[in-house]
């Protein structure tokens, strides 16, 4: 078979197969281009996905004729002037796009510079190259492309439904419109919700505007702010609480000098840093803008641009995860504003209340009901008579006929202390179901739920312990002795050593036999055989010489373990006891989420409790 130079028109086919493998790859270079010409408004028209028309128009600088009739030759671009490959300022660099989309697609630009007087305009269909004629336009260029993979039909089978195209563009749109906030976004066409996203001014107040725009409203008060700078690296932007979270990484956003990017070292640096307090099947809401000098960072590694290679990843990873962990233990108190949104949701009746009966007021007796929806309290025609009532254990034996108290009222027999009462989590008034307490603030309620919260803070002891002098062990009277599965008591003695730094001390005895002799004092009196199987859980999850960082290794396994220290559910506390609870989680970094991830607590103001009941 011989050797033949290809015919340029297939090569640039070829060429867009790389390039354009969608319609929205194609509305992504040419938005791309806009940004690189200046433009301060960008609109966006898609049809039929993409496939039948994409028109771009912006107020960019604009070509002359001379510059426009070269623009759509291959590997003709004007953002390499020097011919530095290794130091890219802008977007686009290869000069490929707009050939490649000449190629499979009818192709018109119509353009015009400031200082002309009037525009230019070119077609290219099919690959095959028209004149520029003379035409009327404003300043800036407007970019259409119609019947796109009309020169290679076969591509078009590979294409999804016209909706999942147009939301796909959608979502490419939104990620540009998230790295350049200072330009105006508009999107409009079929299949889609169309939405245009203001300009907004240059800092980080225009930078959360824009954000909370595109990722949604409830973004910018459960968002931390993050602004670092090491070694010629600068890291600024927000990142959602670890309360607030997605079931898919689609909402993590990085932008590497002005350029979005998809890259594996930094979703890793992302689930690195929030491995501490998120489930591993969510993912946190963030938006970060990464600054470097171009020469540090390679953006010449994938056909799409869409991932970035650095010069030294170890030192980025390391910074990003540093500066996510610094906020995330600046914030770590709070729980996001949507926890208390849901639990307000939840607690609203899903009927209307009937209206009572306009009957003379007499005193009713309220007996245990099993709904909320069309509840009404039983008029009693009898008069009865009531006997004052100072506690709970009065009340019960005044009124026999009442189910058995679900929760401890003792803290409410106390005056409120107006700095308990000033402090973030307020003061404690009750514990409910021996699981949940109730606290006061001086604009509405808290509810905390005691096992999540206490094994939060058993965590970050054991932690603290760890890093400093190490963790404090108590000897077993009677050392217990642990069965487990044959390779799980394996796996955890090939461990001992460690596990002896994190104040567990076991020994062999026997086949599948573990002997405990020494404990965590912070998990003493704890359940010791459940804690062994957790701990070889947490090793099996990780391995054996993994090649996981031995720091998350070790916070696995505490984690495990601190679970067995914490607050059992049901178990009832007195008021002081609570109170020192709420103390200790406000003291706490990390405290508003538990080691699992989940709230510690719900916090519902005053003013949304009123409106519950029909009072604002």
């Amino acid at each position: 078979m011989l050797v033949r130079r290809l015919d340029p028109i297939l090569v640039d086919r070829i060429a867009a197969g790389e390039v354009v493998e969608r319609p929205a790859a194609a509305v992504k270079e040419l938005v791309e281009n806009a940004v690189d010409a200046g433009a301060s408004s960008i609109e966006i028209t898609v049809e039929a996905g993409g496939r039948r028309l994409i028109r771009i128009v912006d107020d960019g600088q604009g070509m002359n004729p001379e510059d426009l009739e070269l623009a759509v030759e291959r590997h003709a671009t004007s953002k390499l002037p020097d011919g530095d490959l290794f130091s890219i300022n802008t977007l686009g660099f290869r000069g490929e796009a707009l050939p490649s989309i000449g190629a499979v697609a009818r192709l018109a630009i119509t353009t015009r510079t400031a200082d002309a007087g009037t525009g230019s305009m070119i077609v290219v269909e099919a690959g095959v190259k028209g004149p520029v004629r003379p035409a009327s336009a404003p300043k800036g260029t407007r970019v259409e492309v119609t019947d796109l993979f009309a020169a290679t039909p076969a591509r078009l089978k590979f294409l999804k439904s016209d909706r999942s195209e147009a939301q796909a563009v959608a979502e490419i749109v939104k990620r540009l419109a998230i790295a350049h906030p200072t330009v105006r976004f508009t999107l409009s066409g079929e299949h889609i919700t169309s939405f245009t996203y203001p300009p907004e001014e240059p800092g980080e107040h225009g930078f959360l505007r824009r954000l909370s725009r595109v990722l949604g409203s409830d973004f910018n008060e459960n968002a931390m702010s993050i602004g670092v700078e090491r070694e010629g690296v600068r890291l600024t932007g927000f990142a959602s609480l670890p309360t607030y979270h997605r079931g898919t990484s689609t909402a993590i956003h990085f932008v590497v000098n002005g350029r979005p990017v998809r890259d594996k070292l930094l979703l890793g640096a992302v689930r690195g840093a929030y491995a501490d307090v998120m489930a591993s099947d969510r993912h946190p809401v963030l938006a970060l803008m990464i600054e470097l000098d171009p020469r540090a960072v390679d953006v010449n590694v994938h056909p799409a641009k869409t991932e970035v290679r650095f010069r030294d990843p170890a030192f980025v990873r390391g910074f990003v995860v540093a500066a996510i962990k610094e906020a995330i233990s600046r914030f770590g108190t709070r729980a996001s504003s949507t926890v208390g949104t849901r639990t307000l949701e939840s607690l609203r009746p899903q009927g209307t209340l009937p209206s009572r009966p306009a009957y003379a007021h007499r005193p009713s007796l309220i007996r245990p009901s099993s709904g909320f929806a069309n509840w009404q309290a039983p008029l009693d025609p009898a008069p009865q008579t009531y006997a004052p009532a100072s506690g709970l254990a009065e009340a019960q034996a005044t009124l026999p006929d009442l189910a058995a108290p679900s929760a401890d009222g003792r803290a409410t027999l106390a005056e409120i202390e107006p700095e308990l009462e000033a402090a973030p989590l307020g003061a404690a008034r009750a514990q409910l179901h021996g699981t949940y307490i109730v606290a006061q603030t001086q604009d509405g309620i808290v509810i905390v739920d005691q096992h999540a919260a206490h094994e939060r803070l058993v965590y970050e002891r054991l932690k603290r312990e760890r890093a400093s002098s190490g963790i404090a062990r108590q000897l077993l009277l009677i050392p217990e002795v642990v069965d487990l599965d044959p390779v799980d008591a394996d796996r955890v003695l090939a461990e001992a050593s460690m596990l002896e730094g994190l104040g567990l001390v076991v020994e062999p005895f026997g086949h599948g036999a573990l002997l405990v002799r020494e404990v965590p004092s912070a998990l003493a009196g704890g359940r010791i055989k459940a804690l062994v199987q957790d701990v070889a859980d947490a090793l099996a999850e990780w391995g054996q010489g993994a090649a996981n960082p031995l720091e998350e290794r070790l916070d696995a396994v505490l984690s495990r373990m601190s679970c067995h220290g914490s607050i059992r559910a049901g178990r009832r506390m007195r008021p002081e006891e609570m109170n020192a609870l709420l103390r200790e989680m406000e003291a706490t970094p990390l405290s508003g989420q538990c080691n699992h991830g989940r709230p510690t607590y719900v916090e519902l103001k005053l003013t949304d409790i009123e409106r519950l009941f029909g009072r604002r």
